[in-house]
């Protein structure tokens, strides 16, 4: 599979951009820094999640002065065409997003997820090691998604049933429920533990495949055998009706569920050692990096198809030894990457892309 057309229009900081990427093979955007590079990635991105890896704000992925910016591509999985389109309106509340695949609404981030799959690394991911849980679970339920899409309903209702009883929460803070309040809690409360235990058990699958790939891959990544050990840390560690009972009066004080999947952490160590705070950056980004290709690998096992990896400076990122061992482990498919400077001389390139000259090659 592969993307085979991009065209963006006032994105960013592109009037018009237009360019296609070699399908099966390496296409590196270099420009200097400042020019949009990453935001031909965040594009990519962009059309195959509805979001941004940049940004929560719509409007700040309009060009400045325009009311409307608009990202198009178009992508193979083997015979089949498929046409996806992105356009981000200014709005008085700030922005409205419209997604068209093959020319209908997508019903949820199934369908995008089908269309089109993607492995990134961005300089900023190194959060997923170094920063909350909530990068390390966001990971891991877009792992769960890209390896198999018919999770992303399971997924949607465990959010659904959790807004739901946030809902109910925020109108009783601090207050004191209501004996029918406490029955509309318990029925949202069974459902959260219905179906967050349906979604832990999607995250702890998932760990479970991706523990031995990302010990092989930072073991080549960093040339040492120190071993790598991922543990899911849950929030619910036994009856999951009896934590949230127990936690109830805290959730009416403060108006949302307190404890959850949603709350839950996935542990990296490296030799024992927290690497959260126990790690050295150059350790950090090295596990990051071996984390995202890890990923890569169990969505190629189970789909049988390679997602689009996308590479955002990644080499300014990585002393030389490892961007040289990086480039022996890049999977076979198509891959972009955006560099300031020359590509390395081991990387094989099919295209190279100025960005600035609106996708010519260079």
């Amino acid at each position: 599979m592969g993307l085979t057309h991009l065209t963006l229009r006032d994105f960013r900081t592109f009037g018009v951009l237009e360019f296609a990427p070699d399908r099966e093979a390496v296409t590196v955007l270099v420009s200097p820094n400042g020019t949009g590079k990453t935001s031909v990635l965040e594009a990519i991105y962009a059309l195959a999640t509805g979001g941004s890896f940049r940004t929560t704000t719509g409007a700040d992925l309009i060009r400045t002065g325009q009311e409307r910016a608009e990202v198009h591509g178009v992508v193979f999985h083997l015979a089949r065409r498929i046409q996806i389109d992105l356009v981000i309106e200014r709005t008085s509340r700030g922005s409205r997003k419209r997604m068209l695949v093959n020319g209908q609404r997508p019903q949820s981030r199934l369908e995008l997820g089908e269309a089109l799959p993607l492995t990134v690394f961005t300089p900023e991911g190194v959060d997923v090691i170094r920063q909350g849980p909530e990068h390390r679970r966001d990971l891991i339920d877009h792992l769960v998604v890209d390896e198999s899409p018919t999770a992303a309903p399971v997924l949607e209702r465990f959010q659904r049933v959790l807004t739901q009883r946030n809902a109910v929460l925020r109108r009783l803070q601090g207050s004191d429920p209501t004996r029918r309040d406490r029955d509309e809690l318990a029925t949202w409360s069974d459902d959260l533990v219905e179906s967050g235990q349906a979604v832990v058990e999607l995250r702890r699958a998932l760990i479970a495949r991706l523990e031995p790939h990302v010990n092989a891959l930072h073991a080549e990544l960093a040339a040492d055998t120190q071993t790598v050990a991922l543990a899911y840390d849950p929030t619910w560690r036994d009856d999951p009706r009896a934590a949230l009972a127990s936690t109830l009066a805290d959730d009416v004080a403060r108006g949302h569920t307190t404890s959850g999947p949603h709350r839950d952490d996935v542990r990296v160590t490296l030799a024992g050692r927290d690497t959260r705070r126990q790690a050295s950056q150059g350790e950090q980004r090295t596990l990051a990096l071996a984390l995202r290709l890890a990923g890569h690998h169990v969505v190629v096992e189970r789909r049988a198809i390679a997602p689009v990896i996308l590479l955002d400076d990644v080499f300014s990122e990585l002393d030389a030894p490892r961007s040289e061992r990086l480039l022996r482990l890049l999977p076979v498919g198509q891959t972009l990457v955006t560099t300031a400077v020359a590509p390395p001389k081991q990387l094989a390139t099919a295209a190279v892309v100025d960005v600035r000259r609106g996708g010519v090659p260079a």
